[in-house]
Formats: C-alpha cells, sequence, structure tokens
C-alpha cells in the first residue's frame, strides 16, 4: 500500500460485509424488474388491437338476462390458451361484475371495464385453464369473441350465486357456468337471425 493511500484509510469508513452483496442482489432484482417491464410493453405492441367498446357506468347498464360476480383471468388468441393479449388493458387480472344484456356483455372492473357488443360475441364454453392460469375441469367460463381482426377467448371464474329464502341447494360452479353458456349462445343465435 502507498503512504497516500496509507493517509487515506482512516478517512473512508469500513463498509459492513452485508452492503455489497446486498447492494448486488438489489441491482439484479432491478435488473429484472426493467426487464419484465419491457417484455410486458413488447407483448402489449404485438397484439394490435382497436380500443374496446366502453361499458357505461354501472347505474345506466341496460336490463340484465344475467348478472354475476366473477374473477377475470385474462384474454388471450382464440385457440391458443397461452398467447395472452395484454393491449388495451386486457390484460391485467382482477375481480369484475359481469353484466349480460340483448346489447352485449359488460365487464365492469377497476383494470378497466368495457363492453362485449352482442354482435361480437361467438359463443362460450367451459375450459380449464386460460392466460397460463389452470383451475379445476368445468372451471373457467371462457367467452370467445371479436375484436378488430383477432378472435380473442376472455376466461372468468363466476362466483355461485347464493341461494334464495327457503333454498337449500346453492348451484354449484358447473351449473351457474352452464347457465351463462346458454344464455351467451342464445344471443348468438338472436343476433345471427336478427342481422341475416
Amino acid at each position: 500500500m502507498t503512504r497516500a493511500a496509507a493517509d487515506l484509510n482512516p478517512l473512508i469508513p469500513a463498509l459492513p460485509e452485508w452492503v455489497v452483496p446486498v447492494t448486488i442482489m438489489f441491482v439484479l432484482l432491478a435488473l429484472a424488474y426493467v426487464g419484465m417491464w419491457f417484455g410486458w410493453r413488447r407483448r402489449a405492441n404485438r397484439h394490435d388491437l382497436p380500443p374496446l367498446h366502453a361499458a357505461p357506468p354501472v347505474a345506466e347498464l341496460p336490463p340484465a338476462k344475467l348478472q354475476a360476480g366473477a374473477r377475470y383471468f385474462g384474454t388471450t388468441v382464440s385457440g391458443n390458451w397461452l398467447d395472452r393479449v395484454t393491449a388495451q388493458g386486457l390484460g391485467a387480472r382482477s375481480s369484475a361484475r359481469l353484466s349480460l344484456s340483448a346489447e352485449g356483455l359488460d365487464v365492469i372492473r377497476l383494470a378497466g371495464s368495457f363492453r362485449i357488443p352482442a354482435g361480437a360475441l361467438r359463443g362460450a364454453r367451459h375450459d380449464q385453464g386460460i392466460a397460463g392460469k389452470v383451475i379445476p375441469p368445468h372451471g373457467v367460463l371462457v367467452v370467445t369473441w371479436q375484436h378488430g381482426d383477432l378472435t380473442l377467448d376472455t376466461g372468468f371464474r363466476l362466483e355461485p350465486p347464493r341461494p334464495g329464502k327457503g333454498s337449500a341447494a346453492q348451484p354449484t360452479i358447473t351449473e351457474t357456468h352452464n347457465q351463462w353458456i346458454r344464455s351467451i349462445s342464445k344471443l348468438v343465435r338472436e343476433h345471427k337471425e336478427h342481422t341475416a
């Protein structure tokens, strides 16, 4: 050690041994976060979607054929349950309130409400997973719809309705999903007949 370095040594406080590894860990975490952010942005730009149809305010929703609370799992390109669409806010999983009317399916959620117009609906089915989320068989209600040039699948896990007064049996998730599948399929058929 040179004399100048030895003279400076008392002026530089000694760092605890844990400072360097902790600093390296935080730098690596920051780099991973930045990488994930860029990946998310790139995925959002991969699907060129027009703006979604806005859902009306809750107080102005049209008369509902069905309503339910649900968990919004995500939207994928139809036929590829892992090709998640993140454009236009469709990538954010969140709680939602669904309202099916003659005008379409309104998805009310804090992450961004939207409407799937009746003319855009293509059908509905049960599935086991969507957008990388897998749950028990028949656990996901998948709604297929057209938006721009893409046919999309959007997945929901519906909350079972509470039994009414004097009713002992509570419908299962499968029964609840079946009711929604029938209603959406009927709406699709009615719209096709009306526009034919």
